[in-house]
């Protein structure tokens, strides 16, 4: 995942900038960057920031990005913003994408004489295939609508020139872009909570498939008007979202608290306490105490002095380690205890079983798990919201192939929260991860509790249906 953040300001931009894309470090871990126009001169710095967090990494550099246009990006893939000069003159590009057919484009890329310099992830860099494939238009809407038409997966971008910001959102929306505004400066997000304590107020959500311009001059002009089709992904509001931010106008939180509410009010399983497994079952963990009519306790914590983000080491083993080193069992909250713990989803099931372990070592006497989304199916085809990188990894596929003799077979059954064979793999899940009782919620659920329409609504991983490429 990423997230990216642009200003366009009457006043220098730097601190503006340098604060909202921060306030995206939530989203990814890898590399960061920010490019700056002060009138035709372009300033640019990008970072490496596995081992280190946003603001100490770029505070060295404030000085020199000048101007009072600029955009920035934090990454869990390529470095960027990639800066250009074509025909289309002079700008800067971050992108937050998901090109599954990369090599088919980088090889028609290559075969019209084009050319990549960027290959420091030791490939392709998606962001500067993304330039590529603007430049074959004849202007900038043009441009996109040759990345809207050729890429399969998913891509939103913001373009900077000397003289303003272009946003564009992902045909099909899977992926938001919001406007902030104060007086007549703009701010343009991924995430609606990263400008409001620099005094922005929402102005606009952008549409799917739709382009605009930002300038301080004219304001919001729209190039390209948005599409009839949303399928924006689900999991911005069940775990990527930060607590605050706001998609399509819905609440994160709300969600999740509403995912808890509509658990608890069903659940028949007797407990002392509901906690929270931190920090996106917070929510959800609320939600359920209220409408369970229980206690919400926190029985587990997250150590947030040194582990403050979600900060994940290449090596799998590595990230094992990290995630048991965050949470910290509280013995006095859970000795001799019945509890329920919330959590978002569960992706390979080896996180949650270690921390359920380490719940009954520290003398919890029966631990119920209620998963805030139905069980994970498919692997993401556009955003890649879990680190799955085959379907094969998901606990829920290894799961029916045991179930099928070795074959994954008769998928709709499975997703059926109805049916027998639905049951029979939420109960080898529990056995795996080792807790005395398991839920999850539905697809139903989930529209409820976002409050959209479902064809609104991309739930690829659950159920499988698939709106345009892939």
């Amino acid at each position: 995942m990423s997230g990216f953040f642009g200003v366009v300001s009457e006043q220098p931009c730097i601190s503006d900038l340098f604060y909202g894309t921060d306030y995206h470090s939530h989203l990814g871990t890898k590399r960061a960057g920010m490019a700056t126009f002060d009138g035709q001169q372009a300033h640019q710095n990008i970072h490496n920031i596995q081992n280190s967090y946003f603001r100490p990494k770029f505070t060295a550099d404030l000085p020199e990005m000048k101007g009072t246009v600029g955009i920035g990006v934090i990454s869990d893939t390529e470095a960027q913003p990639v800066m250009v000069n074509s025909h289309l003159g002079r700008f800067a590009i971050a992108t937050v994408s998901k090109i599954n057919n990369i090599a088919e484009l980088e090889a028609d890329c290559l075969s019209r004489r084009q050319q990549f310099t960027d290959l420091s992830i030791g490939r392709t860099n998606p962001t500067e295939l993304v330039a590529l494939l603007i430049s074959q238009g004849k202007d900038f809407v043009e441009g996109i609508e040759n990345v809207y038409r050729r890429v399969k997966g998913s891509c939103s971008m913001l373009i900077l020139q000397p003289e303003g910001i272009i946003a564009a959102r992902d045909r099909y929306g899977r992926t938001p872009i919001v406007i902030g505004r104060r007086g007549s400066d703009y701010a343009v997000a991924s995430e609606s909570h990263s400008y409001v304590n620099m005094g922005y107020e929402t102005c606009r959500f952008v549409g799917p498939g739709e382009v605009v311009k930002i300038s301080r001059e004219e304001g919001i002009t729209v190039l390209r008007p948005a599409e009839e089709k949303l399928q924006i992904c689900s999991f911005l509001w069940i775990y990527y979202g930060y607590p605050c931010t706001e998609y399509e106008g819905v609440n994160a939180e709300e969600v999740r608290y509403n995912l808890g509410r509509l658990m608890g009010e069903r659940d028949d399983v007797e407990s002392d306490f509901v906690s929270p497994i931190p920090d996106s079952g917070i929510g959800m963990a609320l939600g359920y105490s209220n409408g369970k009519k229980i206690p919400y306790k926190r029985g587990l914590l997250k150590y947030t002095p040194t582990w403050s983000r979600s900060f994940m080491p290449v090596s799998q083993t590595d990230r094992f380690l990290v995630a048991r080193m965050k949470l910290i069992p509280s013995r006095a909250m859970l000795e001799g205890k019945e509890v329920v713990f919330c959590d978002d989803s569960i992706v390979r099931g080896t996180q949650l079983r270690d921390n359920v372990k380490m719940l009954y070592d520290y003398g919890a006497r029966r631990v119920h798990v209620r998963i805030s989304c139905p069980p994970l199916v498919h692997g993401c085809t556009f955003l890649n919201f879990s680190e799955s990188k085959t379907d094969r990894e998901l606990i829920t596929r290894r799961v029916i192939e045991e179930l099928e003799g070795g074959e994954v077979r008769n998928l709709e059954a499975y997703r059926d929260s109805t049916t027998p064979e639905y049951e029979r793999m939420v109960e080898r899940i529990r056995q795996h991860v080792g807790v005395d009782t398991l839920k999850f919620n539905t697809v139903d659920d989930v529209c409820q509790a976002i409050g959209l329409p479902r064809e609104r609504i991309c739930l690829h991983c659950f159920d499988g249906q698939s709106y345009g490429d892939k």
